[in-house]
């Protein structure tokens, strides 16, 4: 009997293994492109909204441009529409063929092109950086994850600004941990870039 149950479960269970194989081959060769929001001058010394250490989030965003750019993989620049500071830091300037996106709000997606570009171009997977974390990065990895993306916040490669409500100060780092915690519960999955580009 147990012969027979060996017969006929080995077949099921290495079909099984395959078929989950396949899965996550076909998962971890989603088609991807690297998304940078508002890593704008007017966040940076002497800019009018200066955010905490935006120098090392967007170090970081460097090194995954340097790292999409090698692979030759799509590259979407996002940037917010302001006249004073707007231009892109120098750090993560697009190059040539690099699409750049204007915005008039938080969702990098609404009255832009980028969800009509990212069908265009098959893209199932965006691995998002910039700023703010709890504005603009958070407000447009809700509404891809909404759009049906699958969606990496890269912790380290974004930045926010202490806030007050209610004469009470938030310090930054406690702005960004929430809203990255809050991504991770059901948008994004959320990971340094270090750990990411080990990966990729």
């Amino acid at each position: 009997m147990n012969t027979l149950k060996k017969f006929f479960l080995l077949p099921l269970i290495t079909c099984f293994f395959v078929m989950t194989g396949n899965v996550n081959a076909q998962n971890d060769s989603l088609k991807t492109a690297l998304v940078i929001i508002d890593i704008q001058d007017f966040y940076f010394l002497p800019g009018r909204n200066q955010l905490v250490e935006p120098e090392k989030a967007a170090a970081k965003a460097a090194e995954l441009l340097k790292a999409f750019r090698e692979k030759k993989d799509l590259v979407i620049h996002i940037k917010h529409n302001a006249k004073n500071g707007g231009d892109i830091y120098k750090e993560v300037t697009p190059i040539k063929g690099e699409k750049v996106i204007t915005k008039n709000y938080a969702n990098g997606f609404k009255d832009t092109d980028l969800l009509d570009y990212l069908h265009k171009n098959k893209v199932k997977k965006l691995v998002i950086a910039g700023m703010m974390t709890q504005m603009c990065v958070e407000a447009t990895t809700r509404a891809a994850s909404d759009y049906g993306f699958k969606c990496v916040v890269i912790q380290d490669a974004c930045a926010t600004r202490n806030l007050e409500f209610d004469g009470h100060v938030i310090p930054a780092e406690q702005v960004h941990y929430a809203a990255l915690s809050t991504m991770s519960m059901a948008y994004a999955k959320v990971m340094d870039t270090k750990t990411f580009l080990s990966g990729f």
